[in-house]
């Protein structure tokens, strides 16, 4: 089942006995996951002790559902923010995806961010190990880490898509949260992403729901994901009136594809074919060759996806169509004032690890 299907399958929109039966057993497995989540946060709460602390600062971007929330773009700011304040900064990630090396989004933050190290293993506590020893990191910004529980961290920063920020209401597999609502308890900073695509009534409901689980304020932020530019396989950059007048087929194979194609609607690009892949997609030469037919078909004279894909990608045109990546950058809305304050309370830390 692909990932639209599953969707509207947990969303209820598939009707019919056998989509019913199915949402029973993907309910009946939720409650089992549910229990695994509940069982390994209460160990994690009863004894600190299992969290291992770094000999720097952590702080960790993560969030409540599968899916594309915008995590590698707040990661990048983060680690601008950090770097103006010339503190040594190392991103620390599982690497899910990767076949060797670096996976998409380690190759995009490698690209951005080339005075950032950017180290990826299942083993989060040995990767900061070899950042502070060997890379001699004053800070580290762990990608993807909020349910990585044994790393100790300094702050947690836990963004909420606002096109769907609390996965549907219920666990995986029957929704799209990964651990309850009650979890975002953890959290130092709430960063409500892509803002800007629901209105100020829908984001206040939000922001009251979270207060209603959480039982008190938190720090709040609210951001979406601004077009910066076109790059192309080289990195290198234009701007973004070169879409004006360019009839464009466009693909992606993100945790939102929806997302990315609103996105491009906002900047007035004229998209006449729309391809979308699974997430985290790994592109064969197959591929390759569907797109160009669609080019040939459609007749775009323009090919443009995601800096994800096309740092997987590394080639210039598919066919007679130029290939670019609509690069992103995360723009605060509302509460940069908060967020810089809980990042800033630990650079003395940072700082005093230096000496």
């Amino acid at each position: 089942m692909d990932h639209a299907a599953f969707l509207r399958l947990i969303r209820g929109q598939t009707r019919g006995p056998l989509a019913t039966l199915g949402r029973w057993g993907l309910g009946a497995a939720s409650l089992g996951y549910g229990l695994g989540v509940a069982w390994r946060n209460l160990a994690f709460d009863r004894n600190p002790g299992r969290s291992i602390r770094a000999l720097v600062p952590v702080v960790a971007v993560g969030n409540l559902t599968v899916g594309g929330t915008g995590k590698t773009p707040m990661v990048e700011w983060i680690c601008r923010h950090y770097r103006q304040r010339a503190i040594r900064v190392a991103i620390l990630s599982r690497g899910y995806g990767s076949t060797g090396g670096l996976n998409d989004e380690g190759l995009v933050l490698f690209d951005n961010l080339p005075d950032v190290p950017h180290l990826q293993a299942p083993d989060r506590v040995e990767l900061a190990r070899i950042a502070v020893e060997e890379l001699e990191s004053q800070l580290l910004v762990l990608d993807d880490g909020f349910q990585h529980r044994r790393l100790a961290r300094d702050l947690d920063v836990v963004l909420l898509d606002a096109l769907d920020p609390f996965g549907g209401g219920r666990l995986l597999p029957r929704g799209l949260l990964r651990e309850p609502v009650s979890s975002l308890s953890r959290a130092g900073v709430i960063v409500l992403s892509r803002a800007d695509q629901v209105d100020q009534a829908t984001r206040d409901a939000i922001r009251r729901e979270v207060v209603r689980r959480l039982g008190r304020e938190a720090a709040w932020v609210e951001a979406r994901h601004a077009p910066r530019d076109l790059i192309d396989e080289r990195v290198e950059s234009a701007p973004m009136a070169d879409l004006v007048g360019r009839s464009i087929l466009a693909f992606c194979g993100i945790g939102n594809p929806h997302a990315f194609a609103r996105t491009l609607s906002d900047a007035g690009a004229n998209v006449i074919d729309f391809v979308e892949f699974a997430d985290h997609h790994d592109y064969r030469r197959e591929d390759v060759e569907g797109l160009i037919a669609r080019v040939e078909h459609s007749g775009a004279d323009l090919a443009l996806t995601t800096q994800k894909d096309l740092v997987k990608l590394r080639i210039g045109s598919l066919g007679r169509a130029p290939l670019r990546a609509l690069r992103i950058g995360l723009e605060i809305l509302d509460g940069s004032e908060g967020l810089t304050a809980a990042l800033d309370r630990v650079i003395p830390e940072a700082q005093n690890s230096a000496t």
